[in-house]
C-alpha cells in the first residue's frame, strides 16, 4: 500500500507539473470559454444592428454608439479616462465632411486634351475648392516611402492602389512633395466601389483642411488614354525591384468643388486605476465607427440594403476590447493604469486616433505599451497570431515570450507587415508610442483573405459571419500580455 502510495503521489505530481507548464489557453475550461463568447456576441449583436446605422460618426449612429458603450465600459469596471471633469468619458474630435458637388479631370498632351468622363475618373478635395492645372505626372508604380522626393516634388504621382486606396502609400507621397496623387485600381470593379464611396462624404480633422487633392482614375482610361499597350507595360515594370518612377508624356489638369461641414465626435476613454500611476500606463484601444450607408444603391434582385452594419470591422473588436477589460478589473487592481480607448473616424484615416495623439489624457511618453484590436472575429480557434509591427517596438521579447507559453505560432510575417500602416496602432507609432496589433485573424491571406473579399466594407459584414475561436484565443494572449506590462516589476518600463 505504502508503494502504491508513493506511485499515486508521483503520477499526480507530474499532473500538477504538466499542467504548470501547459499552455493558459488549455487551461480555460470549455464552460468559460463559452461565456466570454456569448457576452462578446451580445455586443457584437448590438453594435452591428440596424438600429446603430452603421456607427458612422456626426449621426445618430454615433449617439447610440457612445451611450451603450459609456454604459459597457462602466458595467465592466471602468471610470472615465479622459482626466478632464468636464468632459468625463468622452474627448472630442473635431471633424470635417466634405460632399463632393463637382469634379473634372483632365489629360493633356500637345494640342490634345482628353477630359475624363465621369464614370471614368472622380476628384476629391478636403477643403471647399481646389484646383490644379496642367501639372506634370509621374508614375510611381506601388508608390510609398521608397519613392525618391526629387522623382515626385512638385509633379502629380500616379499610383496602382488596391480597394483601401492604400492611405499611408498616398500620404507619403503628399509628404515628399506630390502635388497630387492619382491611385489608379488594379481592377475595373474595384474603381466602381471605390468611386461611389469617394463621391459620398469624406471625414477629416478640422485642423487639418487643405487645398490638396485626391483622384481616382479607372484602369480602362488610362489604357483608352495612354494606350493599352504602354499602360500594361509600366503596370509590369512596376513589380520589378529595379523599378524607378517614370515621367509621363501626359500632364493633367484637375479641380474640385465640395460642401463642407464642420461638427464634433467623440472618442470614448476609461480607465483601470492602477496602484502605481507614477509607473506609467498600458492603454488598449479599438475603433468604435463604421461607414453608415456605403452598399450599392440598388442590388440586381431589386432589394436596397445599404447599410454596412461593420460586425467584424469593428464590433468584434470593441467587443474583445470590453471583455478584457472586464477581465483585466476582475483580477486587478494592477500597479499600472489601464487606458481603454474606443476611438472615432478610423476608417476615414485614423482620425480618432490621430485627435488623441495630439491631445492625450496622460503623457504619450508615460505609455509603456498599447494593444490595437481590429477585426477580430475571423480565424477559428487555434489559429496562428498575425504580429502587425513586430520589429517596431521593445515589447517584442515578452511578447514572444508569452506567445511560446500559451502556445502561440507566429504567422506569416510579410503579410502581417503589409497593414502596420493601416490601423489605429501606426498613429501611436509614428508618435513615439510602442503599439502592437496582434491578431488571428491578420496570420496570413489564407485567413483573411475570404472576409476581405466577400465582406469587408460591405453590407454582408453583418453579425451571423462571426467567427470567435480565435478571437478568444487573441483576447486570452492579450489579458496574459497587460498583465505582465501593468507590472513595475515584471516590465520595469522602457
Amino acid at each position: 500500500m505504502k508503494q502504491a502510495g508513493v506511485q499515486i503521489i508521483a503520477v499526480l505530481g507530474l499532473v500538477a507539473l504538466l499542467g504548470a507548464c501547459a499552455s493558459p489557453l488549455a487551461r480555460v475550461p470549455r464552460a468559460e470559454r463559452n461565456a466570454i463568447s456569448a457576452r462578446m456576441m451580445s455586443d457584437i449583436t448590438v453594435l452591428a444592428s440596424d438600429e446603430f446605422g452603421g456607427r458612422q460618426p456626426g449621426t445618430p449612429g454615433e449617439v447610440r454608439t457612445l451611450e451603450y458603450l459609456t454604459k459597457r465600459f462602466a458595467d465592466v469596471g471602468l471610470v472615465s479616462g479622459t482626466n478632464d471633469p468636464a468632459s468625463p468619458w468622452r474627448a472630442p474630435v473635431s471633424l470635417a465632411r466634405t460632399h463632393l458637388e463637382q469634379s473634372t479631370v483632365a489629360l493633356l498632351q500637345d494640342d490634345m486634351i482628353v477630359e475624363l468622363r465621369n464614370d471614368q475618373a472622380i476628384a476629391i478635395t478636403r477643403s471647399r475648392q481646389s484646383l490644379l492645372e496642367d501639372a506634370d505626372m509621374v508614375f510611381v508604380g506601388n508608390g510609398g516611402d521608397s519613392v525618391p522626393d526629387a522623382a515626385i516634388a512638385g509633379s502629380v504621382a500616379v499610383m496602382l492602389a488596391d480597394e483601401s486606396l492604400n492611405p499611408a502609400r498616398r500620404k507619403a507621397l503628399e509628404r515628399k512633395g506630390a502635388a497630387a496623387v492619382i491611385v489608379v485600381p488594379r481592377s475595373d470593379e474595384s474603381y466602381v466601389r471605390i468611386r461611389q464611396r469617394l463621391a459620398g462624404k469624406a471625414l477629416s480633422l478640422v485642423d487639418e483642411e487643405d487645398a490638396s487633392l485626391g483622384v481616382a482614375i479607372s484602369n480602362a482610361a488610362m489604357e483608352e488614354t495612354l494606350g493599352v499597350e504602354r499602360w500594361r507595360g509600366l503596370k509590369a515594370s512596376a513589380q520589378s525591384d529595379a523599378f524607378t518612377p517614370v515621367r509621363l508624356k501626359w500632364t493633367v489638369s484637375i479641380a474640385a468643388n465640395a460642401n463642407r461641414l464642420e461638427f464634433v465626435s467623440h472618442n470614448l476613454v476609461g480607465k483601470l486605476p492602477g496602484t502605481r500611476p507614477e509607473a506609467g500606463a498600458v492603454l488598449l484601444l479599438a475603433h468604435w465607427d463604421h461607414l453608415g450607408e456605403c452598399g450599392p444603391d440598388s442590388l440586381d434582385d431589386g432589394s436596397a440594403d445599404r447599410l454596412c452594419n461593420g460586425a467584424v470591422d469593428n464590433a468584434s473588436g470593441v467587443a474583445l476590447m470590453l471583455e478584457l477589460a472586464r477581465r483585466l478589473s476582475a483580477n486587478g487592481p494592477h500597479e499600472r493604469d489601464i487606458y481603454v480607448l474606443a476611438t472615432s473616424a478610423e476608417e476615414a484615416g485614423l482620425l480618432g486616433a490621430r485627435a488623441f495623439v495630439a491631445n492625450p489624457p496622460v503623457p504619450l511618453e508615460s505609455i509603456v505599451a498599447a494593444f490595437n484590436f481590429d477585426t477580430s472575429a475571423v480565424a477559428p480557434a487555434g489559429s496562428s497570431v498575425g504580429f502587425v509591427g513586430e520589429g517596431r517596438t521593445a515589447l517584442d521579447p515578452v511578447i514572444f515570450e508569452v506567445m511560446e507559453g500559451a502556445r502561440r505560432d507566429l504567422g506569416n510575417r510579410n503579410f502581417a507587415e503589409t497593414f502596420v500602416k493601416r490601423q489605429d496602432g501606426w498613429a501611436l507609432l509614428e508618435a513615439g508610442v510602442p503599439t502592437v496589433f496582434l491578431s488571428s485573424a491578420f496570420a496570413s491571406k489564407i485567413t483573411l483573405g475570404p472576409y476581405l473579399e466577400a465582406h469587408y466594407h460591405g453590407p454582408s459584414d453583418e453579425a451571423d459571419t462571426i467567427e470567435l475561436g480565435g478571437a478568444i484565443d487573441d483576447l486570452l494572449l492579450h489579458e496574459e500580455l497587460v498583465m505582465r506590462f501593468a507590472d513595475t516589476t515584471a516590465y520595469p518600463g522602457r
